[in-house]
């Protein structure tokens, strides 16, 4: 898949390919958001007590591995609900340069966030709750074309980051509460560190130098003639009519 990625990166724009890219980044977020609601569905049915059991406790090292489960879980179904359409949109556009990227990148940046909320949270919180993911999605769509130097999704990133700027105050302290600032600002960390880390490693093609040919000016005077090369075929031929006076 990375070897796809770097020569669409160096092919122009072909519709087909595009849609081909859209289909599978849909058919990605629709399979993550069928899993997410599946969980959601066993959880609420448990009465949210996996929830409890596989979400991170902030700063108790015996729930730490919970980093992994804990952005699948939700508290209730409204919690899912403010999620869900985030997700989707975030997901998609992350999805859409290759799902290779976007499953090394959904790792990354659920790690970063969870882990940021067990060190920052208060301790014995336990947290849950794919916003942190959510984050990381924005984080690096919004940074992706810089990196990957493609002028497409540069204003892709720069129209995103104007139209939701102010999910960012829900990554600092204190404004937001009961919500977990810590998972989203790690989340966001995250994704801007993944648009570096995932970006195209293409070497650009240099440009070819055109040769420059100098003309030499003819100089005024006597015109030379150039002397037969010793070894010419018609050297001994010419010396023998010169000897003659021909």
């Amino acid at each position: 898949m990375a070897s796809n990625d770097r020569s669409r990166a160096t092919t122009p724009l072909d519709p087909a390919q595009m849609i081909a890219d859209a289909r599978r980044a849909l058919f990605t977020m629709v399979g993550v958001l069928a899993v997410v609601w599946l969980i959601q569905l066993v959880n609420w049915m448990d009465d949210y007590d996996l929830g409890r059991r596989f979400g991170v406790v902030a700063q108790d090292p015996s729930r730490l591995p919970n980093i992994v489960t804990a952005p699948f879980l939700h508290w209730n179904w409204a919690h899912l609900e403010a999620n869900s359409g985030p997700l989707f949109v975030f997901g998609f556009l992350a999805a859409y340069r290759g799902v290779k990227k976007f499953l090394g990148l959904t790792l990354l940046v659920a790690l970063t966030s969870e882990l940021t909320a067990w060190v920052f949270d208060p301790p014995n919180t336990v947290g849950a709750g794919a916003s942190g993911v959510v984050f990381g999605y924005f984080g690096y769509v919004v940074l992706r074309g810089v990196f990957d130097r493609n002028l497409v999704d540069t204003l892709i990133g720069v129209v995103l980051g104007a139209s939701f700027a102010y999910m960012v105050t829900s990554a600092l302290p204190g404004v937001a509460p009961g919500i977990s600032w810590a998972a989203h600002l790690g989340g966001l960390v995250g994704g801007l560190a993944g648009a570096w880390i995932f970006r195209n490693r293409t070497p650009r093609t240099p440009r070819a130098k055109t040769a420059k040919t100098a003309t030499a000016a003819a100089a005024p005077g006597p015109t030379t003639t150039a002397a037969t090369a010793p070894d010419s075929p018609n050297a001994a031929l010419l010396k023998e009519l010169d000897d003659l006076g021909l």
